[in-house]
């Protein structure tokens, strides 16, 4: 009997058993949370009412191909949408160039036909008088002015895409272009805001080094937030100033 009374406590203890293990795995089971689902990245406002679609939602950039958000409003912004000049509170003429709805509302624009309208006419302007920007603001180069009449020809569009290159930084493939197309316009030789000339790397090399550069375009507190009267930077374009920076700020 004593046997017996073994092997039926060995066969009440492994259904006890079993029944805890069965009811663990149905608890484990009904417990099982769904995948976290990250909330997926929206165009962030520019400040000006327009959605900001430099970072999100973007393809890859085509070489013949010329981008409103990446390249044309940056020299708008840094050139012409100033104090004092075409910015929402002097609009000067009637014209506003801080945004896209402003710069093809104010700006007499024809999609497809850039030889129609002002805006040509005055960056190409022979005469000082008419010139835009006026001096001592030095004229846009020619290939800023091919690069908005492409824009134009292609049927001035609110585009983006995304250039993001974070591995080949160098300051003349990247910092260069970058700061000419979105800084240089308020700071440089001959119109230096806040005493400051990003025009050369000299100048470059000094505020990068001393924290001013990284400040501003980060809107740091403490610091003026650049693009003056623009939109922060694009995420990568903040990533390539770092990593240039962090490498030693290099006239590479």
């Amino acid at each position: 009997m004593k046997n017996g009374k073994t092997i039926t406590g060995l066969l009440d203890f492994s259904v006890v058993a079993f029944i805890v293990l069965l009811i663990m795995m149905l608890l484990f089971w009904g417990c099982k949370h769904d995948p976290i689902m990250l909330p997926s990245k929206t165009a962030e406002s520019n400040g000006n009412g327009n959605p900001d679609t430099s970072t999100y939602n973007a393809s890859p950039c085509d070489p013949d191909s010329a981008y409103f958000s990446n390249e044309v409003l940056p020299l708008f912004v840094s050139n012409c949408a100033k104090s004092g000049c075409h910015d929402a509170t002097t609009h000067a003429e009637g014209i506003i160039l801080d945004n896209y709805n402003n710069i093809m509302s104010t700006g007499d624009i024809q999609p497809g036909n850039a030889s129609h309208g002002k805006i040509l006419d005055a960056i190409t302007a022979n005469d000082a008088d008419d010139i835009m920007p006026p001096p001592p603001n030095n004229p846009l180069t020619t290939t800023q002015i091919n690069m908005i009449t492409t824009w134009i020809n292609q049927g001035a569009l609110n585009n983006s895409c995304d250039g993001c290159d974070t591995v080949n930084v160098t300051y003349a493939a990247t910092i260069a272009p970058l700061l000419q197309a979105k800084c240089v316009g308020c700071h440089n030789s001959a119109s230096a805001g806040g005493n400051i000339n990003l025009s050369n790397y000299s100048g470059v090399q000094v505020q990068a080094l001393n924290g001013r550069l990284m400040g501003s375009v980060k809107h740091d507190a403490g610091y003026s937030p650049m693009p003056k009267g623009g939109t922060k930077l694009p995420q990568c374009e903040i990533d390539e100033l770092t990593l240039w920076i962090a490498a030693g700020a290099l006239n590479n």
